[in-house]
């Protein structure tokens, strides 16, 4: 199984394995905290030197969702950047994956955190939010109902971390889709005060569906 299917606020969707959204009603693949450039920013400004294939790795596990759903529209949720300067700065061969992988469709840049201006001389358009029916989708959870990223949740299964989808009432949180990126696990108090309540869909070979239950105060 690649997907988890649900509805939020009238949209039929798939939380997919990879850690992509999927709604297939009007072809879309949203996608939140690609982070291209973190090995290039995190050298710059003197921290650890990491691997310079996140972007690769990020673009390959991508373009394997571009090329199994056809998307009509890609988005990205926000911080699909390290930072503008990284964006600028980025691999030539990660920006020739990014101009062909956005060919013959829209592609949507979400301002976030890292990036909130629009990013120079790559494919798309930059935006700060947008409607999908009645849901906003955004970088960071506001009034909802929303689609938003920048958390990065994760659940603990099987002594390890996963990368997980949360889904409340108002909000959906995206996992993030980049290599390379940490997580902020689901029962912190921020994501806690998101999403009291729902269900967890942690990412991997296939989902897995986990409830999500009011913390018991005493």
């Amino acid at each position: 199984m690649t997907g988890h299917g649900f509805q939020f606020h009238g949209l039929r969707l798939e939380a997919r394995a990879s850690g992509a959204l999927w709604w297939p009603g009007g072809g879309w693949l949203i996608v939140a905290d690609l982070h291209l450039g973190r090995s290039e920013r995190m050298a710059r400004r003197g921290g650890p030197l990491l691997p310079p294939y996140e972007g690769l790795a990020t673009l390959e596990r991508l373009g394997a969702e571009i090329a199994a759903l056809n998307p009509r529209v890609v988005v990205s949720l926000g911080d699909g950047f390290d930072d503008l300067a990284a964006a600028e700065a980025l691999d030539p061969q990660v920006a020739d994956i990014l101009q062909r992988q956005a060919r013959g469709r829209d592609w949507l840049w979400i301002g976030g955190n890292h990036d909130p201006g629009a990013p120079a001389g790559l494919p798309g358009q930059a935006v700060a939010s947008m409607m999908l029916g009645p849901v906003t989708l955004r970088h960071e959870a506001g009034q909802g109902p929303d689609i938003s990223g920048h958390f990065h949740p994760v659940v603990r299964l099987a002594g390890e971390r996963r990368r997980a989808f949360l889904l409340g009432r108002d909000h959906l949180l995206l996992p993030a889709f980049g290599a390379y990126t940490g997580g902020l696990l689901h029962d912190d108090a921020t994501l806690t005060a998101l999403v009291p309540q729902g269900i967890a869909v942690a990412c991997g070979t296939s989902p897995i569906i986990l409830p999500l239950t009011p913390r018991r105060m005493g």
